[in-house]
């Protein structure tokens, strides 16, 4: 499959492929979804072909032949085993074995780490001296959501480009394309679901994100109202991502903290306008903060794979909820 990059960063491209020279790490950083993994892979295929057309690989040479069969010698992916999981440091052995080796094709050689953030201590600390003593024609590519995650030793080996969202209008243009049978009312809905981040929005209209936003915001109503039970609510969640879940509270609650202080509700929470109005009256900052803080913490918890318990997991989430319902 020949990797086509996001129309939006068309310019970064150019600017990039027309080099005679490139960098011998890169590190190109941004929000999840704006399509860092899709440029990535695009130049790897591009520094491999043997004779790139319009500055982007031709697509048929040998080398694009074999790279989207999965199978040339001289491109190495590495990303952790699972997902949510750490790239340990016997993967970045491996990477740096890649490096010492001659290219098979007589070419160049080329490395995509993603996402970068993911390297545990050991692991960055081993690929360090790989950025500090380069190694000709080899090229490795970093992809990380979370910057501030990496080790400032490796960030500074690197030829950072940052990769941005695209305008409001640009990114509807794109959705309207990528999926036409949908309104341009849920387009909208999906972009500011995702943070204007495009695939996001893609990748969220694939789990039926819409339909599922809906359903959890009548639960919390009827959780709210007494007309369903914690139990019977969690039930109901049983195959919604919980990651999805906890981002969604994660925001209601950063918009009660807002309301505390009287500012404006993020738009992306419109659908619970009521609902937040109505909870305010009841918290303290500071208990929102401490629930903020039990979130994030179980945030953390579910990308790193931790053995939950998931419906006694979603059932407590819920009704640490309603505790905030409780006068003081």
């Amino acid at each position: 499959m020949l990797e086509v990059v996001c129309p939006w960063h068309a310019p970064i491209w150019s600017s990039l492929t027309s080099q005679t020279q490139h960098a011998h790490a890169y590190l190109f950083s941004g929000l999840p979804g704006v399509g860092k993994r899709r440029f990535a892979n695009a130049f790897a295929a591009f520094l491999l072909c043997d004779t790139p057309e319009h500055a982007m690989a031709c697509g048929h040479c040998r080398a694009c032949l074999l790279r989207e069969a999965g199978s040339h010698p001289d491109l190495l992916l590495l990303e952790p085993e699972e997902e949510g999981k750490a790239i340990r440091v016997d993967a970045v052995r491996q990477l740096v074995d890649f490096i010492g080796q001659t290219a098979q094709q007589g070419g160049r050689k080329v490395i995509v780490l993603h996402p970068a953030e993911a390297m545990n201590q050991n692991a960055a600390n081993a690929l360090l001296k790989s950025l500090e003593e380069p190694t000709r024609d080899t090229f490795l590519l970093l992809v990380s959501d979370q910057l501030s995650r990496l080790l400032a030793t490796i960030r500074s080996r690197c030829r950072v480009q940052t990769l941005t969202a695209p305008s409001q209008a640009d990114a509807l243009d794109w959705l309207a394309t990528a999926v036409p049978e949908l309104q341009a009312e849920q387009h909208q809905a999906l972009l500011i679901m995702s943070g204007g981040a495009p695939l996001r929005a893609l990748e969220l209209h694939q789990l039926d994100a819409i339909a599922m936003r809906q359903q959890v915001v009548a639960d919390i109503k009827a959780l709210i109202k007494q007309e369903r039970s914690p139990s019977q609510v969690s039930d109901a969640w049983s195959k919604y991502p919980l990651e999805l879940l906890l981002d969604w509270f994660c925001s209601w609650t950063l918009d009660l903290l807002k309301l505390h202080t009287g500012a404006q509700p993020v738009a992306s929470n419109q659908d619970m306008d009521k609902v937040l109005g109505y909870v305010v009256r009841f918290p303290t900052a500071r208990q929102l903060m401490d629930w903020q803080g039990w979130l994030l913490a179980h945030r953390a918890m579910v990308q790193g794979k931790a053995n939950l318990n998931r419906g006694l997991f979603v059932e407590a989430l819920l009704i640490e909820w309603k505790k905030l319902l409780e006068k003081r």
